[in-house]
């Protein structure tokens, strides 16, 4: 079918003209990255049944804990740009595949050429059916960071709104992730889960005030942890609770 410009130009004012699809030689070319890369972790299924899955046992409540590789088939991610509840964008994936995870068994694959990073991005979307029937989220905005975060002030104020937004239920008062709901919580799948440790350093999507802020608002999908976005609407609110993040991750107590 052909589209004469005014056509064409409806679809991009509306945001819908989307990338060429992904032929059968694209996926086959993924699926040959997938077998070489990701399989030993994720499985052949996609189900994060591979051959690797972590195990260790949790500091704070004892429980003993199954980390195991994302589950593709399921659709649910947790490192997204977009609201809760929806699909990741292609760039979101692209992302986690070539930075990889830190504090994770998912490494970076800058080693890999840009195509074939986005050719296994695509294989991966095959493994679930949320890819036929759902568009991706739409990213959220995040503004710049204000001047006072980080400052004492922003930090004070912060710890406030931790306090405010129960987040020491499953963080803990002193963010060591063992607050009193801690020994309850499990993922989506039934596994136990351990809430962050804010002490033990940068979050796993890293610790930029931006990532910390995006977090907030996306939520972690298929954890415990939710979107705080329409909870906190104050934007004030939200960067004072990044710089008290921000302190705990220094490792400063959470009262000063």
């Amino acid at each position: 079918m052909k589209l004469g410009v005014t056509a064409v130009l409806v679809l991009v004012l509306h945001g819908l003209v989307l990338a060429p699809p992904t032929s059968a030689q694209d996926q086959q070319q993924g699926k040959a990255v997938y077998d070489s890369r990701c399989v030993i972790c994720h499985g052949d299924q996609g189900d994060g049944r591979g051959l690797v899955g972590i195990v260790h046992r949790a500091q704070a409540n004892g429980l003993v804990v199954t980390t195991y590789p994302r589950d593709f088939t399921a659709g649910v991610f947790k490192f997204r740009s977009t609201p809760s509840g929806t699909l990741p964008t292609g760039e979101d994936l692209m992302r986690i595949v070539t930075e990889g995870i830190s504090r994770s068994g998912m490494p970076s694959h800058t080693d890999l050429s840009e195509a074939e990073r986005r050719d296994v991005v695509e294989y991966i979307k095959t493994f679930s059916r949320r890819w036929e029937q759902d568009e991706p989220g739409e990213p959220i905005v995040i503004p710049s960071a204000p001047d006072y975060v980080g400052s004492a002030q922003s930090e004070e104020r912060g710890a406030e709104v931790y306090r405010t937004m129960q987040c020491f239920q499953c963080h803990g008062d002193e963010g060591l992730g063992d607050g009193p709901a801690s020994p309850t919580l499990q993922d989506s799948w039934g596994d136990n889960t351990v809430p962050f440790d804010f002490t033990s350093g940068p979050l796993k999507a890293g610790s930029t005030p931006a990532v910390i802020y995006r977090t907030f608002m996306t939520g972690l999908d298929g954890t415990p942890m939710p979107s705080y976005e329409e909870a906190m609407p104050d934007e004030q609110d939200r960067w004072d609770l990044v710089s008290f993040c921000l302190r705990l991750m220094s490792g400063a107590p959470a009262s000063q």
